[in-house]
């Protein structure tokens, strides 16, 4: 496939498309200017870039895919729009572009979708490419590593309920895990029905305990709030249960089966957590799931990417929710809301000063490609498309989401979706300059 020649593309930024499997004739072939960057906040971003120190580009390409929720084809899709991979009778391979990309999957691959299996294998099939992938913490993926490890061990106020807490959108998961992996010998082994029930769902009491227990990790609003949550959780649970049409003991079976695959160093699916980092950088951008705030800056710069994503593991492991409602998690949750752990005007300085200018990030869903907006005075490239298929259904948008934002050593940046008619072009040193 590294003959190019039965290929075209229309513009020199962007790739060939190199697919026989799927129709991929409406992603935009044209690049136009991309709107938002004149908004005079943008504006404002790009000239205290250009105050401290200016912008230090990746040495060689980064591709940008976030939020594919379990939806295998728009994360395979999405690759393909990029250039990275090519497709041939479910057969994938790198393009020679991909051989020099740096790709980062940026949160979020689990829950909403058709299949968080197939969309886990799809990633390991790009991994076995060799393909260079870093794969970034999501809100969802850390709600599914809460949960596994809430019925195991001691049961805890500060964890008995996280099971529930995930809802109905850990219940498809858990419904593949008893297909594909649970055996009869596992159903077996566990107790009775009313036994497991009681082992998946917070006591009676639970709300009292876990006011008490919670008192020293989060503020009372935070504690009210993750009660009354909680509570329409429980009153919908039996419900969802019933539809996905699981047992307790299933429920059980299939959340102890996916500590095996995924938390066990020889586990089926280990690498997906052993991978998983919280942040990375690339010159004077940072590629994170959500979003940053004032102590996360600091760390950032004083103690390097590395550290922080070592905390952030060491963190996730046996996590309770003074962890979730942190520093270290609100990289994968915050939305800037007055509740989550603030970004002021003195985070960004630090950032700035240290030569990191723009913030990559997923996690805010968009239907018109990606967006490029400041929040709290620090330049966002939100590049959620909405890839998988669950969400389209609800929001209103046809077929399968692919896309794509390509940054180039060059200092351009791409946004490229398939829900938008041209494809995004973004040069912000150039801007400056002018």
């Amino acid at each position: 496939m590294d003959d190019l020649r039965n290929f075209t593309t229309t513009d020199v930024l962007l790739p060939p498309i190199l697919d026989t499997d799927a129709c991929m004739a409406d992603l935009p072939r044209l690049l136009e200017p991309w709107d938002e960057a004149a908004a005079a906040p943008v504006v404002d971003c790009l000239s205290r870039a250009r105050s401290h120190g200016g912008w230090h580009w990746p040495d060689r390409p980064v591709v940008f895919v976030s939020d594919p929720h379990a939806d295998a084809e728009g994360f395979l899709r999405s690759l393909i729009a990029a250039g990275v991979i090519h497709r041939s009778k479910g057969r994938i391979g790198l393009t020679p572009f991909g051989r020099t990309a740096h790709i980062v999957l940026g949160g979020d691959a689990l829950d909403k979708g058709p299949s968080n299996l197939a969309l886990l294998d799809a990633i390991a099939d790009v991994l076995d490419t060799g393909a260079d992938v870093t794969i970034l913490a999501g809100n969802h993926d850390l709600r599914m590593r809460l949960a596994i490890g809430s019925v195991r061990g001691e049961r805890s106020a500060l964890t008995e309920h996280l099971f529930v807490r995930m809802g109905r959108k850990i219940l498809p998961a858990l419904r593949e895990v008893l297909t594909r992996f649970v055996t009869p010998e596992d159903i077996a082994a566990l107790p009775p029905e009313a036994v497991c029930k009681a082992r998946l769902m917070p006591g009676e009491d639970w709300s009292t305990r876990f006011a008490t227990a919670a008192r020293p990790e989060l503020p009372p609003k935070v504690i009210t709030k993750e009660i009354r949550k909680l509570e329409e959780k429980r009153a919908k649970f039996e419900t969802d249960r019933a539809r996905i049409g699981m047992t307790h003991r299933e429920l059980l079976a299939a959340l102890l089966k996916c500590h095996d695959i995924f938390l066990e160093p020889d586990g089926h699916y280990a690498w997906f957590f052993e991978r998983m980092q919280a942040v990375a950088r690339s010159g004077s951008l940072l590629f994170v799931h959500a979003g940053l705030c004032d102590d996360m800056a600091r760390a950032l710069v004083r103690d390097g990417v590395e550290a922080v994503n070592a905390a952030y593991a060491r963190a996730a492991e046996g996590a309770s929710l003074g962890f979730y409602f942190g520093p270290l998690a609100n990289l994968v949750r915050t939305k800037y809301r007055a509740s989550d752990c603030a970004l002021t005007a003195a985070g960004v300085e630090v950032l700035n000063r240290a030569g990191l200018h723009m913030v990559v990030q997923g996690h805010v869903n968009n239907h018109a490609g990606q967006r490029l907006l400041a929040k709290r005075g620090l330049l966002h490239l939100e590049a959620d498309i909405t890839l998988d298929r669950a969400s389209r259904a609800l929001e209103g948008l046809d077929g399968i989401g692919a896309g794509a934002t390509l940054i180039f050593p060059s200092g351009d940046v791409i946004g490229l979706s398939r829900d938008h008619p041209r494809a995004k072009h973004f040069a912000p040193e150039r801007m400056a300059a002018h």
